[in-house]
């Protein structure tokens, strides 16, 4: 197995640059010949998050959601602590928050903790959070 950098998995998904594009698809295909698997690691799908939300991709939050959950099923692709990523994407597809806050309440809530403190008003009546209010 071979871990993956954010920019390479972008290459591949956007099809936006098209030397580095190219080098991704043989890279996969290849992969795929050989039965290999690539690591996706969650900082790896918070970044993508964070980087198809901004500009030049601009993607709605329903759109973020299908890129990670089809990753999910993707079997060239092991991703870390696949249960969470899971729920997290559900709760992002439902909610009003990033997807990366409601991961890292999966995060918090597997580590023990009682619940997670935020500022972020977008976080308002989810479970497993408890909202700050100045």
């Amino acid at each position: 197995m071979r871990g993956l950098d954010t920019n390479v998995l972008l290459r591949y998904l956007a099809d936006d640059d098209p030397v580095q594009s190219a080098f991704v698809r043989d890279l996969f295909g290849e992969a795929e010949e050989r039965q290999e698997r690539f690591y996706v690691s969650t900082i790896l799908l918070c970044e993508l998050s964070w980087t198809l939300r901004g500009k030049p991709y601009s993607l709605d939050r329903s759109a973020i959601a299908e890129v990670i959950a089809g990753i999910l099923v993707t079997r060239l692709f092991e991703v870390q602590d696949r249960d969470l990523v899971h729920r997290a994407v559900a709760d992002f597809q439902e909610g009003r928050a990033d997807f990366p806050d409601y991961l890292l309440g999966y995060y918090n809530q597997r580590a023990g903790c009682g619940d997670t403190v935020s500022f972020d008003r977008k976080l308002r009546g989810q479970g497993g959070f408890s909202l700050l209010v100045p």
